[in-house]
Protein backbone atom coordinates (compact mmCIF):
# COMPACT_ATOMS: atom_id res chain seq x y z
CA UNK A 1 0.00 0.00 0.00
CA UNK A 2 1.31 3.72 -1.06
CA UNK A 3 1.19 6.49 1.89
CA UNK A 4 2.71 9.56 2.14
CA UNK A 5 4.03 11.14 5.02
CA UNK A 6 3.99 14.96 4.53
CA UNK A 7 5.00 17.72 6.74
CA UNK A 8 4.94 21.36 6.48
CA UNK A 9 6.15 25.12 7.34
CA UNK A 10 3.88 28.00 7.89
CA UNK A 11 4.13 31.52 8.68
CA UNK A 12 1.87 31.29 11.76
CA UNK A 13 -0.77 29.35 13.63
CA UNK A 14 -3.94 30.31 11.75
CA UNK A 15 -4.51 30.49 7.65
CA UNK A 16 -8.02 31.94 8.37
CA UNK A 17 -6.08 35.30 10.02
CA UNK A 18 -3.45 35.34 6.98
CA UNK A 19 -0.64 32.78 7.77
CA UNK A 20 0.55 31.20 4.89
CA UNK A 21 1.97 28.26 4.02
CA UNK A 22 5.85 28.36 3.18
CA UNK A 23 7.36 24.89 2.36
CA UNK A 24 6.11 21.19 2.22
CA UNK A 25 7.68 17.88 2.22
CA UNK A 26 6.65 14.91 1.60
CA UNK A 27 8.26 11.29 1.48
CA UNK A 28 6.72 8.05 -0.29
CA UNK A 29 6.53 5.12 1.88
CA UNK A 30 5.50 1.46 0.41
CA UNK A 31 3.89 -1.45 2.65
CA UNK A 32 5.37 0.55 5.36
CA UNK A 33 8.40 0.89 3.95
CA UNK A 34 10.44 4.28 2.61
CA UNK A 35 10.80 4.05 -1.54
CA UNK A 36 13.25 6.77 -1.56
CA UNK A 37 11.09 9.23 -3.66
CA UNK A 38 10.05 13.03 -2.03
CA UNK A 39 8.56 16.17 -2.80
CA UNK A 40 10.21 19.04 -1.00
CA UNK A 41 9.44 22.63 -2.21
CA UNK A 42 9.90 26.10 -0.61
CA UNK A 43 6.87 28.62 -1.21
CA UNK A 44 6.65 32.29 -1.94
CA UNK A 45 4.09 33.12 1.11
CA UNK A 46 3.40 36.81 -0.61
CA UNK A 47 3.95 38.22 2.71
CA UNK A 48 6.67 38.93 5.77
CA UNK A 49 7.93 36.80 8.11
CA UNK A 50 6.77 36.71 11.76
CA UNK A 51 9.97 36.52 14.13
CA UNK A 52 8.34 33.68 16.34
CA UNK A 53 8.09 31.53 13.05
CA UNK A 54 11.23 32.46 11.99
CA UNK A 55 12.62 31.28 14.88
CA UNK A 56 11.06 28.08 14.42
CA UNK A 57 11.99 27.12 11.28
CA UNK A 58 14.34 29.30 10.79
CA UNK A 59 12.75 30.67 6.45
CA UNK A 60 13.42 34.51 5.98
CA UNK A 61 10.57 36.68 4.06
CA UNK A 62 14.21 37.57 1.75
CA UNK A 63 14.68 33.66 1.29
CA UNK A 64 11.40 32.97 0.41
CA UNK A 65 10.77 35.90 -2.17
CA UNK A 66 12.77 33.92 -4.82
CA UNK A 67 10.83 30.25 -4.21
CA UNK A 68 7.67 29.45 -6.42
CA UNK A 69 4.08 30.55 -5.66
CA UNK A 70 1.62 27.60 -4.43
CA UNK A 71 -0.39 28.02 -7.56
CA UNK A 72 3.11 27.14 -9.71
CA UNK A 73 3.69 24.22 -7.40
CA UNK A 74 0.41 22.71 -6.85
CA UNK A 75 0.42 20.55 -10.06
CA UNK A 76 3.45 18.35 -9.22
CA UNK A 77 2.21 18.47 -5.14
CA UNK A 78 -0.71 16.90 -6.02
CA UNK A 79 1.02 14.14 -9.01
CA UNK A 80 3.17 12.97 -5.99
CA UNK A 81 0.43 12.32 -3.44
CA UNK A 82 -1.97 11.05 -5.66
CA UNK A 83 -5.15 9.63 -4.04
CA UNK A 84 -2.78 7.86 -0.90
CA UNK A 85 -3.36 8.32 2.69
CA UNK A 86 -1.54 11.08 3.90
CA UNK A 87 0.22 10.45 7.01
CA UNK A 88 0.56 13.45 8.94
CA UNK A 89 1.48 14.47 12.73
CA UNK A 90 -1.62 16.73 14.23
CA UNK A 91 -3.07 16.65 10.73
CA UNK A 92 -5.78 19.01 11.27
CA UNK A 93 -2.88 21.79 11.49
CA UNK A 94 -1.57 21.02 8.26
CA UNK A 95 -4.28 20.20 6.49
CA UNK A 96 -6.07 23.81 7.14
CA UNK A 97 -2.77 25.03 5.43
CA UNK A 98 -2.82 23.02 2.44
CA UNK A 99 -6.57 23.17 1.79
CA UNK A 100 -6.30 27.12 2.50
CA UNK A 101 -3.72 27.49 -0.36
CA UNK A 102 -6.06 25.10 -2.86
CA UNK A 103 -8.83 27.24 -2.11
CA UNK A 104 -7.29 30.33 -3.07
CA UNK A 105 -6.93 29.02 -6.41
CA UNK A 106 -9.83 27.40 -6.50
CA UNK A 107 -9.08 24.16 -6.45
CA UNK A 108 -11.16 20.95 -4.33
CA UNK A 109 -10.14 20.42 -0.75
CA UNK A 110 -8.02 17.03 0.05
CA UNK A 111 -10.74 15.19 2.02
CA UNK A 112 -10.12 14.16 6.05
CA UNK A 113 -10.84 10.72 5.06
CA UNK A 114 -7.71 10.32 3.44
CA UNK A 115 -5.58 11.63 7.16
CA UNK A 116 -4.00 9.39 9.42
CA UNK A 117 -3.31 11.70 12.09
CA UNK A 118 -0.11 10.17 14.11
CA UNK A 119 -0.24 12.43 17.05
CA UNK A 120 -3.51 10.69 17.78
CA UNK A 121 -2.26 7.51 17.19
CA UNK A 122 0.51 8.64 19.79
CA UNK A 123 -1.71 9.44 22.41
CA UNK A 124 -4.26 6.52 21.99
CA UNK A 125 -0.77 4.32 22.48
CA UNK A 126 0.80 6.53 25.20
CA UNK A 127 -2.04 8.42 26.51
CA UNK A 128 -0.60 10.78 29.38
CA UNK A 129 2.68 11.75 28.23
CA UNK A 130 4.12 14.33 25.74
CA UNK A 131 3.61 12.76 22.09
CA UNK A 132 5.66 15.90 20.01
CA UNK A 133 7.18 14.04 17.50
CA UNK A 134 10.75 14.90 19.39
CA UNK A 135 9.70 12.81 21.88
CA UNK A 136 8.61 10.08 19.83
CA UNK A 137 12.16 10.13 18.57
CA UNK A 138 13.69 9.67 21.75
CA UNK A 139 10.93 7.35 22.63
CA UNK A 140 11.75 4.97 19.44
CA UNK A 141 15.50 5.83 19.25
CA UNK A 142 15.09 7.90 16.65
CA UNK A 143 18.32 10.13 15.97
CA UNK A 144 16.69 13.83 15.52
CA UNK A 145 20.38 15.40 15.97
CA UNK A 146 19.90 17.02 12.67
CA UNK A 147 16.65 19.17 13.92
CA UNK A 148 18.04 22.03 15.31
CA UNK A 149 15.23 24.12 13.63
CA UNK A 150 12.04 22.51 11.96
CA UNK A 151 12.18 21.67 8.53
CA UNK A 152 9.21 19.93 6.36
CA UNK A 153 11.37 17.31 4.53
CA UNK A 154 13.65 16.36 7.54
CA UNK A 155 10.25 16.09 9.76
CA UNK A 156 8.50 14.31 7.71
CA UNK A 157 11.60 11.60 7.17
CA UNK A 158 12.20 11.92 11.04
CA UNK A 159 8.25 10.94 11.16
CA UNK A 160 8.50 8.45 8.51
CA UNK A 161 10.24 6.50 10.92
CA UNK A 162 8.24 7.12 13.76
CA UNK A 163 5.01 6.03 12.06
CA UNK A 164 6.20 3.09 11.10
CA UNK A 165 7.00 1.46 15.31
CA UNK A 166 3.76 3.29 16.24
CA UNK A 167 1.96 1.05 14.13
CA UNK A 168 4.33 -2.00 14.90
CA UNK A 169 5.33 -2.41 11.29
CA UNK A 170 9.12 -2.10 11.77
CA UNK A 171 8.76 -5.17 15.05
CA UNK A 172 6.59 -6.82 12.65
CA UNK A 173 9.32 -7.29 9.99
CA UNK A 174 11.73 -8.11 12.52
CA UNK A 175 10.10 -10.90 13.33
CA UNK A 176 9.50 -12.19 10.07
CA UNK A 177 12.92 -11.94 9.31
CA UNK A 178 14.22 -13.76 12.65
CA UNK A 179 12.10 -16.65 11.81
CA UNK A 180 12.71 -16.88 8.13
CA UNK A 181 16.69 -17.02 9.93
CA UNK A 182 15.77 -19.28 12.34
CA UNK A 183 14.25 -21.53 9.64
CA UNK A 184 17.18 -21.60 7.79
CA UNK A 185 19.89 -21.98 10.18
CA UNK A 186 18.00 -24.66 11.91
CA UNK A 187 17.56 -27.04 8.72
CA UNK A 188 19.84 -25.52 6.52
CA UNK A 189 17.46 -24.76 3.89
CA UNK A 190 14.00 -23.35 3.21
CA UNK A 191 11.31 -26.58 3.66
CA UNK A 192 10.00 -27.87 0.30
CA UNK A 193 6.79 -29.36 -0.15
CA UNK A 194 6.79 -32.44 -1.95
CA UNK A 195 4.70 -34.35 -3.65
CA UNK A 196 3.26 -37.81 -2.60
CA UNK A 197 3.01 -38.90 -6.39
CA UNK A 198 6.21 -37.83 -8.65
CA UNK A 199 5.76 -36.56 -12.07
CA UNK A 200 6.09 -38.82 -14.40
CA UNK A 201 9.38 -37.50 -16.41
CA UNK A 202 8.53 -35.66 -19.41
CA UNK A 203 11.82 -35.87 -21.41
CA UNK A 204 12.21 -39.04 -23.45
CA UNK A 205 15.50 -41.04 -24.00
CA UNK A 206 14.70 -40.06 -27.56
CA UNK A 207 15.39 -36.70 -26.41
CA UNK A 208 18.36 -37.29 -24.69
CA UNK A 209 19.78 -39.07 -27.50
CA UNK A 210 19.02 -35.96 -29.81
CA UNK A 211 20.38 -32.92 -27.39
CA UNK A 212 23.80 -35.30 -26.88
CA UNK A 213 24.29 -35.20 -30.66
CA UNK A 214 23.40 -31.38 -30.55
CA UNK A 215 25.58 -30.29 -28.00
CA UNK A 216 28.92 -33.22 -30.00
CA UNK A 217 28.29 -30.41 -32.71
CA UNK A 218 29.52 -27.17 -30.42
CA UNK A 219 33.42 -28.15 -30.55
CA UNK A 220 35.31 -29.31 -27.76
CA UNK A 221 33.99 -27.69 -24.62
CA UNK A 222 30.59 -26.63 -24.91
CA UNK A 223 28.96 -25.63 -21.70
CA UNK A 224 26.33 -28.03 -21.48
CA UNK A 225 28.85 -30.42 -20.94
CA UNK A 226 28.86 -28.79 -17.19
CA UNK A 227 25.64 -30.13 -16.92
CA UNK A 228 25.03 -33.55 -18.62
CA UNK A 229 25.47 -36.55 -16.63
CA UNK A 230 28.62 -39.06 -17.25
CA UNK A 231 27.66 -41.04 -20.61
Amino acid sequence: MREIVLDTETTGLDPLRGDRLVEVGCIEIFNRMPTGQTFHRYINPERDMPLEAFNVHGLSTEFLASKPLFAEIVEEFLEFIGDAPLVIHNASFDISFINAELDRIKRPAIVKDRLVDTLLLARRKHPGVSNRLDDLCSRYAIDNSRRTKHGALLDAELLAEVYIDLIGARQSQLILASEVRDIRVGAGEMPRRQREVPLAPRVTEEDRLAHRAFVATLGDKPIWNEFLPAA
